[in-house]
């Protein structure tokens, strides 16, 4: 796919104008018949038993008890606009007093030169230069967002807005922060102009970020990168940001690029040694759409790299509930419906039998091959039919959530849609 085509569509998803995040499933089964509605449902959760542990604590949280859920969520650009899983993410964080978490892990796509979720703000000055994982002549040190800028000029403010365009009546705070860069490197100094907002400094030379906890809890909060005094050729390397709080609840960690498969997920030297900072309750996997796009898609590869993947989700938790999604149906350069997806399609339920692992399988949901047309001609997909539009991207979430707590339900064995009307009239 191209990268400026992508760029431009992202761009208009983010810039669109926001709808207001009302359940739409209840009222448009009869107008999409081509959907398959009784395919939504996560398989085979029942015979894994991480995922009765991942249901226990967000009951617990959903009858206003005190847990911790952290939900990682990877993919391409579906996920790196962060629509449809910011919907998710707000449907579990309001389900009661206590579900939400604090934003956690992002990336500042702006000083990239790529689309920004519009639920967080990035302010910054000075010349940054992007690198993506998924740009083949791209070559850098990459973290586990798979996105890298590079400043080489003297000094640069940057300012993290946690809350954007009115999202959350909840807003975000965080009283905790920390950078992720090349801290191997002595070119560059972060400083606060406020310096009174440091309590306490603390260095990560293993997964390379420092982390500064606050004197208050904030909102948003500015720091500026400056060159250090004699430093030649120098080059600091802004590999992520977390904001961070003492809430318990649930955390919803998005990792998304665009264009973004998994041999590109591969080349991120510091992914793994990231990830094992922290300890996912639930990883959802939907890589795929970039991967089976050419014809000359490797389906042994596909399969080596995703299972790579499922390995390094369990070393990090050896409990953690993982959901392999199926990609959508789609099409190749907008005029062919692509049969690999089915491919792919057997590949995850093969994987998920060998790993005890659950499926979402968003293809057959669709309706299965082709089924990009009927979503086109409805105007839940754009021309190229690979990606959303906004109702689109709503419908995939509420689908997403109903399969979710219609799992949640059956494994805790609840009155069915009990969970699911909590959560929708919250």
């Amino acid at each position: 796919m191209k990268r400026h085509k992508i760029l431009l569509f992202c761009l208009f998803l983010v810039s669109s104008s926001i709808l207001a995040q009302d359940y739409v499933l209840d009222t448009i089964q009869n107008k999409y018949t081509f959907v398959n509605w009784k395919a939504n449902q996560i398989k085979f959760a029942e015979y894994a038993p991480s995922f009765d542990t991942l249901f226990q604590k967000l009951n617990t949280i959903a009858n206003g008890g005190e847990e911790k859920v952290h939900i990682f969520h990877i993919g391409g650009s579906h996920i790196q606009a962060d629509i449809y899983s910011n919907r998710l993410r707000t449907y579990l964080q309001h389900m009661s007093p206590t579900a939400k978490g604090q934003r956690g892990f992002i990336y500042p796509y702006k000083i990239a030169g790529t689309n920004n979720p519009s639920n967080y703000n990035v302010e910054f000055d000075g010349k940054w230069t992007g690198y993506r994982c998924s740009i083949k002549k791209d070559s850098v040190a990459w973290g586990m967002a798979g996105v890298t800028a590079v400043f080489k000029d003297s000094i640069s403010n940057i300012k993290i807005k946690a809350n954007h365009r009115g999202y959350d009546a909840q807003q975000y705070d965080f009283n905790k922060i920390r950078i992720f860069y090349d801290n191997w490197s002595e070119d560059y100094q972060i400083y606060f102009k406020e310096s009174e907002l440091i309590a306490n400094t603390k260095v990560n030379k293993e997964a390379h970020f420092v982390e500064f906890t606050l004197t208050k809890t904030l909102e948003e909060l500015e720091f500026c990168v400056q060159r250090a005094e004699g430093a030649e050729d120098p080059e600091f390397l802004m590999m992520g940001i977390e904001l961070m709080n003492d809430n318990n609840g649930i955390e919803y960690t998005t990792i998304g690029v665009n264009g973004a498969s998994f041999n590109y997920y591969n080349r991120c030297e510091y992914f793994d040694t990231q990830l094992m900072l922290y300890k996912p309750d639930l990883f959802i996997v939907s890589v795929g759409t970039n991967d089976g796009y050419h014809p000359d898609f490797k389906p042994e590869e596909y399969r080596k790299y995703y299972e790579n993947l499922i390995l390094m989700a369990q070393k990090a938790n050896p409990d953690c509930a993982v959901l392999l999604t199926v990609p959508n149906d789609s099409y190749y350069k907008k005029k062919y419906p692509n049969p690999r997806t089915r491919v792919m399609q057997k590949i995850i339920y093969d994987l998920a039998r060998k790993h005890n692992m659950a499926v979402w399988d968003f293809y057959e949901i669709m309706g299965g091959f082709n089924s990009s047309r009927d979503w086109y001609l409805n105007k839940l997909m754009p021309r190229d039919r690979i990606h959303f539009t906004q109702l689109g991207y709503r419908i995939k979430a509420d689908l997403l959530l109903q399969a979710l707590t219609g799992s949640w339900e059956k494994e805790l064995e609840l009155v069915p849609n009990s969970v699911l009307n909590q959560i929708i009239h919250e």
